[in-house]
């Protein structure tokens, strides 16, 4: 396996390893409500944003089960940050991660997470050799329900009514890929030509 190179470059993304210089960008979208509940490190107290940056900067490949690759989604042009895309190798055996993700509200809905995440499905699949790919979402978050399917995510999962969050239930999807439906094109081995038989 070849050592990742950085920056990744999308059509209208650079994702790149975080940097000390991220907390102010990152404190913008960490510290929304409507956001900060889906957060691994929600930011509760004065200093938090600084030391989730400083968690997401050393989170720079997978080398065994438990390891995070986190990567920093910064707009082509300005380079403005407007969040973040994880990807958890936590089975070695059964080659099995978990996505995550945060964007900015504002910058929702312009393709930039179909660019992240389609870039993440391709270092799972085709870098780290993953067999299977992972996302939870909110079942009230339809937009993001919505760029999981047209992904080609599977919905295997509809927990309702499963936890508490402040005083108001949560509903969780789980979503699956595997790696022969990310590409199933490049799956298929052409035969050569071969003459009649009979």
């Amino acid at each position: 396996m070849s050592t990742l190179r950085f920056p990744i470059e999308t059509a209208h993304l650079i994702l790149r390893p975080f940097e000390r210089a991220d907390v102010k960008a990152v404190s913008r979208y960490h510290a929304l409500p409507t956001l900060a509940r889906y957060l691994e490190r929600p930011s509760r107290y004065a200093g938090d944003e600084a030391d989730a940056v400083e968690l997401m900067r050393k989170q720079t490949d997978l080398v065994r089960p438990g390891d995070v690759l986190t990567l920093a989604l910064c707009r082509k042009g300005d380079e403005r940050l407007i969040g973040q895309v994880s990807l958890r190798w936590y089975d070695a055996m059964a080659r099995q991660g978990e996505m995550t993700f945060a964007i900015e509200p504002t910058m929702s809905g312009q393709g930039y997470l179909t660019q992240a995440l389609s870039t993440m499905f391709e270092l799972g699949f085709d870098h780290f050799n993953m067999h299977r790919i992972v996302v939870r979402s909110d079942a009230r978050s339809h937009n993001t329900v919505k760029l999981l399917q047209k992904l080609g995510m599977r919905l295997e999962a509809h927990y309702r009514e499963h936890a508490l969050y402040q005083g108001d239930w949560d509903e969780e999807m789980h979503f699956a890929l595997l790696d022969r439906d990310w590409r199933p094109a490049t799956k298929i081995v052409q035969l050569p030509v071969r003459g009649r038989v009979a």
